[in-house]
Order: C-alpha cells, then sequence, then structure tokens
C-alpha cells in the first residue's frame, strides 16, 4: 500500500513538473483587423477607417509567448477595399490617394516583440512591436505599443507618408477634398492591429519572455 501511495505521489509530481515546464499555451483564433486613423484640417481632426481585405498569415496559431505567436506572421493589404463609413469618402480614397500609389497593396511583417519589463498582476501587458510595412514600393520600419488586456491584443503605431514617397497621393487626396480638409491634410497617420489572444492551460499567466 505504502509504495502504491509513493509510485501515485511521484507520477503527480512528473505530472506537475511537465505542466509548470509547458507553462501557458496562447492561441490566436481569430484573424486581425488593420484600422487607420488619418487627419485633416489645420485643427488635425482624425478620420478613421478600415481595410476590409487583409490576408493574414500567422507566423502560428500557438506559442508559449507572444513572440513565438506573432514575430515573422504577415499581412498583405488590398487597398481598393476600405470603409470610413461614409461611401462617398470612400471613393475619393481609393481614386484620389490609394489610386495613385503601386501597387494596390499594403503588405506588413512582424519582425520583433518585446515586453515592457515586470507586470503588474490585474493590470494590462504592454510592450513593443516592430514592423516591416512596405507600401508604393517602399519599405520602412515602423515601431509600434501594443496593449494585451482580457484576452484582446492592440498595436497602434504612427507612419509618414513622405516615408513612402506618397506626396503626390496626398496631394492629390488634398486636391480632391480641398474645401472639406480646409486646405491641410496631414502626412502623418495612425496605424493599428488587433486580434484575439486566448491563454490556455493556465490561469493567464503568460511567460515572461515575449
Amino acid at each position: 500500500m505504502k509504495k502504491t501511495f509513493l509510485a501515485l505521489l511521484a507520477s503527480l509530481s512528473l505530472a506537475t513538473a511537465a505542466l509548470a515546464a509547458t507553462g501557458c499555451v496562447l492561441v490566436q483564433p481569430d484573424d486581425i483587423n488593420v484600422t487607420w486613423k488619418a487627419y485633416k484640417t489645420p485643427a488635425k481632426i482624425g478620420v478613421a477607417g478600415q481595410f476590409t481585405s487583409v490576408v493574414y498569415t500567422p507566423a502560428s496559431l500557438e506559442g508559449k509567448n507572444f513572440r513565438e505567436l506573432f514575430v515573422g506572421s504577415s499581412v498583405k493589404i488590398d487597398t481598393n477595399k476600405i470603409t470610413t463609413g461614409n461611401p462617398g469618402r470612400d471613393a475619393k480614397l481609393v481614386k484620389f490617394f490609394f489610386g495613385l500609389m503601386k501597387p494596390h497593396t499594403i503588405e506588413a511583417k512582424i519582425v520583433d516583440i518585446r515586453h515592457s519589463g515586470k507586470h503588474e498582476k490585474g493590470k494590462p501587458r504592454r510592450g513593443t512591436v516592430t514592423a516591416e510595412v512596405t507600401m508604393n514600393g517602399k519599405t520602412r520600419t515602423v515601431p509600434m505599443s501594443y496593449v494585451y488586456n482580457e484576452g484582446k491584443f492592440h498595436a497602434t503605431g504612427t507612419i509618414d507618408l513622405f516615408d513612402f514617397a506618397a506626396q503626390k497621393a496626398l496631394a492629390s487626396i488634398n486636391k480632391a477634398c480641398y474645401t472639406l480638409h480646409k486646405g491641410k491634410t496631414w502626412n502623418d497617420v495612425t496605424i493599428s492591429f488587433s486580434t484575439t489572444v486566448k491563454a490556455t492551460l493556465c490561469h493567464i499567466n503568460i511567460a515572461r519572455k515575449q
């Protein structure tokens, strides 16, 4: 009886050690939403939009940390398919802005991700994402900040359209919307992506290495 108990105890210890070594498993069940906010008028009023045709290629559908899950993931975006909640404005953006850039796609790839330091229990997790963005034939590295809270991962950064040789496209949309924009369309644009990340086999105790 004693030997049986000791054998059972040893088995439980091995199982516990194996689970501890494995830690959490992060899974990404949803696709990615890619949005932007452009700015108009001297008062810099934001206009939000979303790309509605995004082909997402994940590096992995699961991993022990954000690095395993995201680094190497990429998107290919069709810039002819957008929505701002205003069909007339959508048509102008496609014709007078995105239509002047070649090709009519934007590609981006996550090349690095880092956490911001020690995480306080009950608080959102924060860190940085480094993405390589290719638009209008130009590739630039774009730093982004991320927040992970209650299963939602959201990253935000800023691009300068001049870095992507988009002066002609910017001048074109400014001219087409001159009155509405009061003669000013800004060259900085906020870009964001969001997705769902769920932690399994643990109590949202994500590994520190991110």
